[in-house]
């Protein structure tokens, strides 16, 4: 069976989106809709494994719409790609469950996430922590998902998809059912890092926000956090062997590249020997360019909750479309009477 190229792809609405998630994905997504089919979603199930999508029902109902709003504005057309909150789309759910048979403990206790955001204290933890790989493929397989953009720190979990999926042919006879979902690397995909911390990824979760630049941020909030950027006592570097040892240079340099579409090389070049003060005026003011229109279009989206609503619901009616039919072949083939 040859399965038709589609991109799956999708956010938590856990906290404001940040310049990280948008230079290392959406950015991307926005390319990957102009070369084959793509499906976003707002990972709403997967929020209530994190605290603050668990305690504050109100708030991740606003996040929701929030990340809805920020993937259209960076430039996600809904009417070309759906775009869909999880839990509108029940086959999620039921493909998961199926998944927890088939998976085995062995495999999910080598999730090395599982052991970094569960701490000391995995007792603890949620089982929807635990199982949240096992979600993941759920969320790919369900409409046999070929190419799934990930960084880094989801790689484990795509791999994981791609052994519970071969499990689940082999296991019911079924060759070639599900595909073997293929990761989305990018040459364009910039990893960015906390602006406090050159060694840390920018991250949501962070306690200070001075660490992030947020999608929401407006043009002085951008610029203060820019001036106040970790750096080093030393000028920028004239070459990128003079980057080594230097995380927080290097990741203000990635930047701007990344923000004006350049080779990191050519902005090591200009910028050559300059002090770090004259670089974060022009950082801030590209930043600012590049954002405002979307930080605008957000505010502009987000007054109106109600359209935001209708895209969230025709979207999801769109991937319903596809994963019915999917998920009917799956209950006929595990023996579920329908």
């Amino acid at each position: 069976m040859t399965h038709k190229p589609l991109v799956l792809s999708g956010m938590q609405p856990t906290n404001t989106l940040h310049l990280g998630n948008y230079l290392g994905a959406l950015k991307n997504w926005v390319r990957l809709q102009e070369q084959m089919p793509c499906l976003f979603c707002v990972v709403d199930m997967h929020a209530l494994t994190q605290e603050s999508g668990y305690a504050k029902p109100a708030d991740l109902a606003r996040a929701t719409r929030e990340v809805t709003a920020a993937y259209i504005a960076a430039g996600v057309d809904p009417a070309r790609t759906p775009i869909f909150n999880q839990s509108r789309v029940p086959e999620h759910g039921e493909l998961a469950w199926i998944f927890n048979c088939v998976a085995r403990l062995g495999w999910m206790d080598r999730m090395t996430q599982f052991k970094e955001k569960a701490g000391k204290d995995k007792e603890r933890a949620s089982v929807g922590l635990y199982t949240y790989p096992v979600l993941m493929a759920a969320d790919i397989l369900v409409y046999k998902a070929t190419h799934v953009p990930v960084g880094e720190d989801q790689k484990q979990h795509l791999e994981l998809a791609r052994d519970i999926a071969a499990k689940f042919n082999n296991d019911f006879a079924v060759p070639d059912f599900f595909p073997q979902p293929e990761p989305v690397i990018t040459g364009t995909a910039t990893r960015v890092m906390s602006l406090r911390d050159g060694a840390k990824k920018m991250s949501k979760t962070d306690a200070s926000d001075n660490s992030r630049i947020n999608l929401t941020d407006d043009a002085d909030a951008i610029a203060g956090k820019i001036k106040r950027a970790k750096t080093d006592p030393l000028p920028l570097p004239a070459s990128k062997d003079e980057l080594k040892d230097r995380p927080e240079a290097e990741n203000l340099l990635n930047i701007y590249a990344a923000l004006a579409d350049q080779d990191r090389d050519g902005v090591i070049a200009q910028f050559a020997g300059q002090q770090f003060s004259g670089f974060k005026t022009a950082l801030a003011d590209l930043t600012v360019a590049k954002l405002a229109p979307i930080t605008a279009e957000m505010r502009r989206l987000l007054a109106d909750p109600a359209e935001i609503d209708r895209i969230l619901r025709s979207g999801a009616d769109r991937a319903r479309a596809i994963a019915v039919p999917i998920m009917d072949e799956v209950k006929k083939t595990v023996g579920f009477v329908t």
